[in-house]
């Protein structure tokens, strides 16, 4: 909403994606601003002039003219830019990238809020989250201006997924930001030592900033917690002991450093709110005076909640008829219900975020043995491309949909849940390449077109489905693989969208993929190909 409280901007999700002007006053449109692919996250600078638009599969921010209702400029930000909230007064935007960027066989992997001088047109600095974090759904400053909070996932990919209980796969979690100095403050633990708050998703302020709510969108309840208590629990915290004691995973944090560890440190700051069962997943939230109200994304409500002076029960407002589901908007129901999994901890959209697709961990499943971790891959056609996994250990998609929820989730996997699961798996479509110009390939990528054949790219990726549905040695195997193994060809359909890459994220790009991690010629001769057509058959990969 504009500062005056006189229109209403809205984005339209789409490959152009359109932001809608609404007249208030008037109740009714009175223009359209164009911006990049999937805008999302619209704010109005504290001038009134401007409007800051997050173009997820852009990777970058449209800063718009109000005045003449036109794009003046992009800000490139890291990797889909989804939530977005201001810092210092408005000088600087805040921006939650939803994921990491670069390898995820190295150091730190962790998605960055990117902090966006807007004036300047430009990234000043980037606040990297702790390692694991991903999902970044939220973003959103205090009243006061003094912090900011961003819910997210932190995945213990490090450790082999041989159980899900205290948190071993993924915790969710709670960063705060000091907005004073632009820095980390620490995160917190949404979790209990038995009982998970799968998906956090939005972040609502009293005006008084004593109060923060937070939606977990697997689980289909809020946590309303007392922020001035967390901050006065964090300050107790000493930055390190005088005589340092092992701390072991799950125990009470004794320094700064062992908050994010600990599945106790919200115990008594916090009230967790069931909604109904008419309530199903929230997402958005909104604070009016002591009342909050949550906007469920599965079940087309609203959840009014006061949460102070006591919290009341829920009360569910229909914004329309209610309609049964049929059976792929049910799959997409459970892919995302947490409460499907053993104690709430993750759903299958934990790991395979926005649509299905990936978080870009590496993760050690059981289903091929322990000590041999795998990138995730999307599940964008997997009914189409059997066998599933690297290594092709579950011969097809349906059998993976139900091993996943015994052995991931730690689920019964009943017939109805997994059958619905494989219809929605089976209605995804791709979303066309933000590297297409007005949709069609670009110059570049018909250039490279050519050079996919030559490159013997086209041998194994075989245009339609982009893979021939076999295993090759394409010389990628590392320490940790088998010597024989042979990885199954993925599709290369929506490449763009699923880096890292190869079966153990070892390549940050798709030039990397036919170079520094092709040395020895075997995935695609790429070695004769000069710099220009390298980039133009890259151009081509990632325009399907």
């Amino acid at each position: 909403m504009s500062k005056d409280g006189l229109e209403l901007f809205v984005t339209c999700a789409a490959p152009q994606s359109t932001v809608c002007i609404v007249d208030l006053t008037k109740g009714k449109m009175v223009g359209r601003i164009r911006a990049g692919h999937a805008a999302t996250a619209p704010v109005v600078c504290p001038d009134n002039r401007t409007l800051l638009v997050c173009n997820r599969f852009n990777n970058d921010v449209s800063v718009v003219d109000l005045q003449a209702r036109k794009e003046t400029c992009r800000i490139a930000v890291r990797r889909e830019p989804v939530a977005a909230t201001f810092a210092q007064g408005g000088k600087y935007m805040l921006v939650a990238n939803l994921l990491a960027t670069g390898r995820a066989d190295t150091g730190a992997v962790a998605a960055v809020v990117s902090v966006v001088d807007w004036a300047a047109g430009r990234v000043v600095k980037e606040l990297p989250l702790q390692d694991g974090s991903a999902s970044l759904n939220g973003i959103q400053a205090s009243p006061d201006g003094k912090y900011a909070l961003v819910t997210h996932i932190l995945s213990r990919y490090r450790l082999p997924a041989i159980q899900v209980d205290r948190g071993w796969m993924n915790v969710n979690a709670l960063t705060i930001i000091d907005l004073g100095k632009l820095e980390i403050l620490n995160t917190v633990l949404l979790d209990e030592v038995e009982k998970g708050a799968a998906n956090p998703w939005g972040i609502a302020w009293s005006a008084d900033n004593q109060t923060a709510v937070i939606t977990h969108a697997g689980t289909h309840e809020i946590s309303v917690v007392n922020f001035p208590a967390l901050l006065a629990k964090l300050a107790r915290l000493p930055l390190a002991l005088s005589q340092p004691l092992l701390t072991q995973y799950g125990t009470a944090a004794r320094v700064r450093a062992d908050v994010p560890n600990d599945l106790t440190f919200l115990a008594d700051l916090r009230k967790r709110v069931k909604l109904g069962a008419a309530d199903r997943g929230p997402r958005a939230a909104v604070m009016l005076g002591n009342r909050v109200y949550v906007a469920n994304y599965f079940s087309d409500t609203l959840t009014a909640i006061d949460v102070f002076p006591d919290v009341s029960a829920p009360q569910s407002i229909p914004l329309g008829p209610r309609r049964e589901r049929d059976a792929v908007h049910q799959g997409e129901f459970c892919f995302n219900d947490a409460s499907i999994c053993y104690q709430g901890w993750q759903s299958c959209s934990t790991c395979h975020p926005s649509g299905a697709r990936a978080d870009g961990f590496n993760w050690d499943l059981a289903n091929d043995g322990v000590g041999n971790p795998k990138n995730t891959k999307s599940l964008l056609l997997a009914h189409r491309t059997p066998p599933c996994m690297s290594l092709g250990v579950r011969a097809d998609a349906s059998a993976a949909v139900r091993a996943g929820l015994e052995h991931i989730l730690f689920a019964q996997p009943r017939e109805e849940v997994a059958t619905a699961i494989d219809e929605y798996l089976k209605s995804l479509k791709p979303a066309p390449s933000p590297h297409l110009v007005r949709g069609k390939p670009s110059k570049a990528a018909k250039r490279g077109e050519k050079l996919f054949s030559k490159a013997g790219c086209a041998d194994c990726h075989v245009p339609g489905l982009f893979t021939d549905l076999h295993p090759h040695d394409v010389g990628t195997r590392v320490l940790h693989d088998g010597p024989a193994d042979k990885f199954y060809t993925p599709t290369l359909i929506e490449v763009w969208r699923t880096a890292p890459y190869l079966h153990d994220g070892s390549a940050a790009t798709i030039r990397d993929v036919l170079t520094t991690r092709n040395q020895k010629g075997l995935h695609g001769d790429a070695s004769g190909l000069s710099g220009q057509e390298l980039d133009d058959l890259c151009a081509y990969v990632l325009s399907l």
